[in-house]
């Protein structure tokens, strides 16, 4: 893929207390859904702001295509942006909000109508132009402002949680019809998000933000994969993060029990740290598995059931099945070389992974 957008070394200091940004590194590349995903006050928003121009860095520089554009203001960078809440004009019509910035740019009417007219059709609201805004749903107004943030056809489009104000259903549908669009278009798209499965759901490439830096960039299925640290690896989806003790490659002692894995380049006899998902661990018979424990509880989820199973050694474990063992019942815990994850103690990173896990 072709590099576009470059932050270099960028900090945001709003204070001398208050370090929004700790040197990020990222690069977008062209064409790419990438995501920034974290917990509320992480930075992802500054990111976006400064990648907009709505916030100047403290230091650090901001590149498109190889150039600086730090000095340019917003109105004259490539990108457009559409924040959770819409910002459209009540006392104008639909189609006439989408035209909006085409009217400004003094673009002859019949190119406007044409451009409105398909840019309606792409989200889904033909047939929708003499509406009022105020007659809208809070879903049709969302789709107005991305049509309206479209048809300017920028390089880049940057979306601020705009997904926030919908309901679940709603939300799920906008998920799909956003990452669409992006694909149709062939444009940058840079979202920001707490939600995980959103991100997941829609993202080429997730870099994963905490405190001001990026713990983690790469795929979606990287990311949920191969966790880089124990923020990561609890932050998208659920984990089982142990101390466990690996006295040589290959092999991780946990939970008073050896076990094969996937996993090399920590040293010998090195404390580590184990990383095991929920729907990794399968219930079998307790005398048939070196990992047992008691199930404390059982809720239903809907598509599985999630137990909480407490071992002699006083861990937890969480378990999804589809098949539930009943609360107070003995249950055995088999998880494979591929379902162990392994990480270095004190949760700075991974060593070498030789495949699956």
């Amino acid at each position: 893929m072709e590099r576009f957008i470059d932050l270099i070394k960028v900090s945001k200091v709003f204070s001398e207390n208050t370090v929004v940004l700790d040197k990020v590194d990222l690069y977008i590349n062209k064409n790419e859904f990438l995501t920034l995903l974290g917990p509320s006050g992480c930075g992802k928003t500054t990111t976006l702001r400064i990648i907009a121009g709505f916030e100047r860095p403290t230091s650090g520089d901001l590149q498109f295509e190889g150039r600086s554009i730090l000095n340019l203001p917003p109105y004259k960078r490539p990108v457009n942006t559409i924040f959770q809440k819409y910002a459209l004009f009540p006392h104008l019509n639909v189609r006439d909000n989408v035209a909006f910035g085409l009217r400004i740019q003094k673009m002859d009417e019949k190119l406007i109508k044409t451009k409105v007219e398909y840019m309606l059709s792409l989200v889904n609201l033909a047939g929708y132009g003499r509406r009022r805004i105020t007659a809208l749903s809070g879903g049709q107004q969302q789709r107005v402002a991305i049509a309206r943030a479209l048809v300017n056809e920028p390089e880049v489009l940057l979306l601020d949680e705009p997904l926030g104000a919908l309901d679940l259903k709603l939300r799920k549908e906008m998920q799909l019809e956003l990452k669409h669009m992006q694909q149709e278009l062939g444009i940058t798209f840079v979202y920001v998000t707490h939600d995980q499965e959103e991100a997941l759901t829609m993202s080429d490439t997730i870099a994963v933000m905490n405190d001001g830096r990026i713990q983690q960039i790469g795929r979606p299925e990287d990311i949920y994969n191969e966790p880089k640290n124990a923020f990561v690896a609890d932050f998208i989806g659920e984990s089982n993060i142990i101390s466990g003790f690996m006295p040589r490659a290959f092999v991780v002692e946990f939970s008073g029990a050896s076990f094969d894995c996937v996993d090399k380049g920590f040293g010998e006899n090195s404390p580590v740290d184990v990383v095991i998902r929920p729907e990794d661990i399968k219930l079998r018979p307790a005398e048939d598995c070196r990992l047992k424990g008691i199930v404390d509880s059982v809720t239903f989820k809907g598509v599985h059931y999630e137990m909480i199973v407490s071992a002699p050694d006083g861990a937890k474990w969480k378990v999804h099945s589809t098949k539930q063992a009943p609360a107070g019942s003995a249950v055995g815990l088999r998880v494979g070389p591929d379902d162990i994850h392994i990480m270095k103690s004190g949760k700075l990173g991974f060593g070498e992974t030789t495949g699956g896990g």
